[in-house]
This record gives C-alpha cells, structure tokens and sequence, in this order.
C-alpha cells in the first residue's frame, strides 16, 4: 500500500480535529512532482555529455534551491500546525490528568489513558509522515535534508512530548493498581489503529510491577514473547512456567543460542484480558538476568474495535482490509509471496570476512531475507562452510541473480550452491556420477592412449570435446579410431594405475549408508566402468563398448552399440530413476565436461565439480574443493555427519 493511503485510511479513524490538524503528505508530494522532480540534480548520462554541463547544474540549482525553500516553508507550516495541536492537547491531558486520578475511578482513568493513545497515534502519525516526505524529496532532488531536518523535529514538543510521557507512565501505573483487566477491556474501543509492530522493551533492573505490555490487548490478541539472557533453560523454563500459570495459547515458539546467551520467543494467543500474565514474565526476567520484549502484531484481527458511532459503510471497509501477513512459523521471515531457497558457501580454506560481506550485500540488493544460518565444518576449525535458509521475492529475476552468484563465487575461489529448500532437496535418492576427472582422476581414454603411443593426439581430441569446442560422438570415433590394433590388456593395465578421487570412497559409502542408489554414467568405456563400480559399491554402469577383433586379442578402433554421449546419459539417467521409482527431483548428478551437461539439468541438482568453464556457469551447482566429500555439505550435512557416516568405514 501507498505510504499517502496508509496515512489517509488511518485518519479516517481520528477524530475529526485530530485529522484537520496531520500534515497533509499528498499535498506535499504534489508540490514536489510540480516544482523538484524537474529541477533534480541527479543528471542522467544523456545529460552528462551535453556540451553545455555547467550551464546544466548552474540552471538546476537555481531552479531548485527556489524549489527547495518553497518545500521546506510548505513543510514548517504543516509541521508548526501539527505542533500547535499537539501542545495544546497535551497541555489540557497534563492539566487534567492528576485531577482525574484522584477521583479513583477506573473508568475516568482508562479514559484518560485513550486521550493519550490517541494523541501518541497523532504524533505516529505525522512523524512518519514527515519522514517519508523528507526521502521523497532527498531521492528526486539530489539533496540530503532528511537528517538535519529531523534533527530540528527532534527538539520540538511534538516528538519530545516529555510531560505527556510521563504522565501515561503514572496512569499506567495507576491504571495496573486499580485491576488492569478492567480497563484492558475497556480499551478495546479505541478509536484509532496501531503501527503494523508494537513493541515493548522491559530490561531486568526495571520494576517489574510496574511493566506492562506494549498496548491494550484482550482476549485472542496475539503477542510474541522474547527473552533473552545468559541462562539457557533457565530461561525457557520461566517463560514456559509464567505461560502455564495464566490462561493462553502457545501457538509457536523457536530458541536460538549464541554460546551461553539465548533468546526463547513464544507466540502466546490470549484467553482473556488479565494483564498479570506480563508482570509474572517481567519478574522472571528480573530474576534470571534477562530482558524481556513484547511484540504485538497489528493484523486484521488485533485492530481495535472501530469506534460505536462509525457508520456500516465505514465498518464494512474495516473488516475487509487485508490482514498483514503471519508466517507459518517464527523462524520464517514474515513476508507473503516469497520462495524459501538454501545456499551452502563454502571454500575449505576459510571464508573471508570480505566475501561474506559482499555476499550479504547481494541478498540485500534483492531484497532477501536469512531466515536460518547453520555452520556445517567443525567449531575448533575455521569458518569454511555455512548452510542458509533464505526467503526469495517471487519475481525476482534468477538469470541475473546466478550471473551475479557465479562473478561473486569465482572472484573469491568460494563454492556458492543455490538450490530451492523444499521437501526434494532433503530426500534425494538417486545419484548419477561421470567418471573420468570425477570419481577418478584420470581421462580413461587418454590411459589407454598413452599405452598405445598415441596420448598427445588422443588428449588434444579430449580437450576440444570437454570444452564444447567437438561434438562428442565425432571426437569419441576420432579417438577410438587411434587405439586400432591396441592390445585388449590394456585395459587390465589401466585398472591398476586408476587414482579414485579424494573423497570419492567416502561420499560412496556415505551415500550407500543413508540409502542412495548410486550409478556411474561414462562416456569411457565399459570395462573400466565395471571396474569403478565394483570398487566403490555402486549400483550401476554405463559407458561405451569397444568392439575387439575376432580373435579378442587387439581393439579395432571402433565401439559397438548406442555411443554413451551428452544426451545419451541424460537418457540413462531418467531411465533409472523410473527404475528405482523416483522422481527426478531427487536425482542428483556429478559431472565436469561439456558431455555432463544434458544430465545435470536434468537432474534435481547437478553439480559441476572441478569443471571447465562453460560447465561451471551453466550447471545449477558448482564444487571447486579437492575433495567430493563435499555433494554432502550441499544436502545440508555438517562435518558431525559425516563423522558419524564415517563409521565403521
């Protein structure tokens, strides 16, 4: 909602002389779309080559320091009349007031405590009103008058509104005296709206008899309770003690942990409007060291009660606004239309203040939030790899945010994997490997090439194809067409020198534990893939044929049957996941060259490790560590994990 129609449907609920008196922020922003939009500083690059650029910003500012003090005369007069009501109001609430109390009657004072409310939503009010119109005018002005203005606002009565704070301190206190749940009842028929969070602070050396909670609550108000303190279950304990001696709902509660400091929050839904709830939770505070909040969400179903005298056009309009929005859970971040993705960051030697930095400042130009950070590698080791859970905007454009995430990752030698945190991303259960420079070190083919004395043609070949630059069914019938007349033993030869890649044993046996189906698909040849996953317990092997001659002493230099190509294993891939009965959501594959591609966007995740280029920024996840232990830090799983998968291995 526009900032100028929050500010008009919230008058509306302001008596009439209270409404006459708010400064008028559409009238404001008229006059600077009128007179500054036109004269702005803020020169754009078409105006910056003009040949006449001084005489440009000499015109400019002549136009707009005219402009500018037009605005800012505009802007004392509102504020000087916003001022003049609010002193005389608080003039007559402090005058009045001790009379009132003295007369002991619970209802003058709760009356009393309404005229101050709503001359603090008044003073709410136009505050943010001025605020807002002053950030207007600094973005399309070019100038920065924001912060010295309100520091002149600052100083004047309508925000100081020293009297009038004090004196709502004594008729609080007054009022939690004279049984608060009376006039918690009454209250509920205030006429004026709250600010979306409502928050009260009560720290442990307060007086915890005279705390109450943040604003007028009743039956079913919704309140977030917040403790926070070096005591850990203590803590939780007192909120959950004070919550059971009272009449509420818990409707959700989460605890985080900074070494001995945590903070307990609790979603409590009220049953009635007996306030002592909150003097018992400000006494356990006092008691175990710890600070108190209070956060009242203002929803469709917390506003006060519109006042009795409002017409039913007016009622109407109330009860259909839309409600703000209330997560699901507390440790979601409270905004609608957003998609929950998780990012793992990782560089085993240690990720550097400078990346996480920049890193945060990528989510905040996109306007995401962190709902969840986890540390994955072990806490007497340096930080090198967190796990995030992070609330997208929905619309936001991912094209430019992955070029974004692939500069940001490979300018600071760090792994970052963005993946959608769903159900699939935590119940995968098919993985599909290539082999050659994935789970071995080694290109097979140029092994066999290097026997047959033709390894600096056969690695040339290789090369062209693993960078796109050759059709790969064209360069596997070149290569193979060297190895005419190589001797079948060979291959044998070639299993004894084959190097299995750091971690690739592990990630194996670690994946088998947690019920993985796990296949290697080659565009090598098959033998030698049979050989892979034997040694590695996998469940299954595809790759090239080499056909032999007659006598199956020597290669041809040819394959025999379907050529085990880019879209090829793709095609195997999906075929396996119909045979294990899973969905290709929770398929992931492992791969580094051109001929990988097919199969890692087909996959739920597809992961380039250690890839060229071109593979890296077109694969949905990217690993540059030595090891390929780390598949499993992009599942969410920490150095303790795989520890304990370690096992027995």
């Amino acid at each position: 909602m526009k900032f100028g129609n929050y500010l008009n449907e919230r008058k509306e609920n302001l008596p009439k002389e209270y409404a006459e008196h708010c400064i008028d922020y559409n009238d404001l922003k008229n006059f600077l779309k009128l007179n500054v939009y036109a004269n702005t500083i803020k020169l754009d690059a078409k105006e910056e080559q003009l040949s006449s650029f001084t005489q440009l910003v000499s015109d400019r500012l002549g136009q707009l320091q005219k402009c500018e003090v037009a605005f800012i005369e505009r802007l004392d007069e509102q504020v000087k009349k916003a001022t003049a009501f609010f002193e005389l109001e608080s003039q007559k609430l402090v005058k009045e007031g001790p009379e009132i109390m003295t007369t002991k009657s619970l209802d003058a004072t709760t009356n009393l405590l309404k005229r101050i409310i709503l001359l603090e939503r008044f003073v709410f009010l136009n505050y943010t009103g001025i605020t807002k119109i002053l950030k207007k005018n600094d973005r399309h002005s070019g100038l920065s008058l924001s912060e010295p203005y309100l520091q002149r606002v600052a100083s004047l009565p309508l925000v100081k509104a020293e009297e009038l704070t004090e004196l709502k301190k004594i008729v609080m206190t007054k009022l939690n005296q004279q049984h608060a749940d009376v006039h918690e009842a009454t209250m509920s028929s205030i006429n004026v709206t709250s600010p979306r969070m409502y928050r009260s602070r009560s720290r442990h050396n307060l007086n915890p008899s005279a705390v109450l909670p943040p604003n007028f609550v009743g039956p079913n108000q919704k309140v977030l309770v917040s403790m926070s303190g070096p005591h850990g279950t203590d803590i939780v304990g007192a909120v959950l003690d004070c919550l059971a001696r009272h009449p509420c709902d818990v409707e959700d509660f989460m605890l985080s942990r900074l070494y001995h400091n945590v903070t307990f929050g609790a979603l409590i839904t009220l049953q009635s409007d007996n306030v002592a709830i909150f003097r018992d939770l400000s006494e356990a505070a006092n008691k175990w060291d710890a600070n108190l909040t209070y956060d009242i969400p203002d929803s469709q179903a917390t506003e006060p009660l519109i006042k009795e005298e409002k017409d039913k056009k007016d009622k109407k309009k109330q009860q259909t606004s839309e409600p703000i929005y209330l997560p699901p859970s507390l440790e979601e971040a409270p905004y609608s239309e957003r998609d929950k993705y998780a990012a793992t960051i990782l560089n085993q030697d240690g990720l550097t203040s400078v990346l996480l930095s920049k890193w945060t400042r990528l989510l905040l130009n996109h306007r995401i939030s962190v709902e969840k950070l986890v540390r994955l590698n072990k806490g007497n080791n340096k930080l090198s790899c967190v796990d995030l859970r992070l609330s997208v905007p929905r619309g936001i454009d991912m094209s430019v945010l992955r070029q974004e995430l692939i500069e940001l990752s490979s300018s600071h030698g760090t792994d970052i994997a963005f993946q959608r945190d769903d159900v699939f991303r935590k119940n995968k259960r098919l993985v599909v490997f290539d082999m050659d420079s994935t789970l071995i070190y080694q290109e097979v083919i140029d092994e066999i090439a290097r026997h047959a004395g033709v390894v600096d043609k056969v690695s040339a070949i290789t090369e062209a194809a693993m960078n796109g630059e050759i059709d790969f069914k064209e360069s596997l019938r070149r290569r193979v067409a060297l190895l005419n007349g190589t001797s079948v033993s060979v291959l044998e030869n070639v299993k004894q020198i084959l190097t299995f890649t750091e971690g690739a044993r592990f990630l194996c046996s670690a994946l088998k534990k947690l019920g993985f189906k796990l296949a290697v698909i080659s565009g090598g040849f098959l033998p030698l893939a049979r050989y892979v996953k034997s040694e590695l317990g996998l469940d299954y092997a595809f790759a090239n044929q080499l056909k032999v001659s007659s006598d199956g002493l020597t290669l041809t230099g040819e394959t025999v049957g379907p050529i085990v190509d880019g879209i090829r294993k793709a095609e195997l891939l999906e075929v396996i996941a119909q045979a294990e009965g899973v969905t290709l959501n929770q398929v992931i594959a492992v791969g580094d060259g051109a001929n990988d591609l097919w199969m890692l966007n087909k996959a739920g995740l597809g992961i380039a490790f250690n890839a060229k280029p071109r593979v890296q920024e077109k694969a949905g996840a990217r690993i540059n560590q030595k090891s390929l232990k780390y598949v499993l830090t992009l599942l969410g799983y920490s150095d303790q994990d795989m520890e304990e998968l370690s096992n027995d291995y």
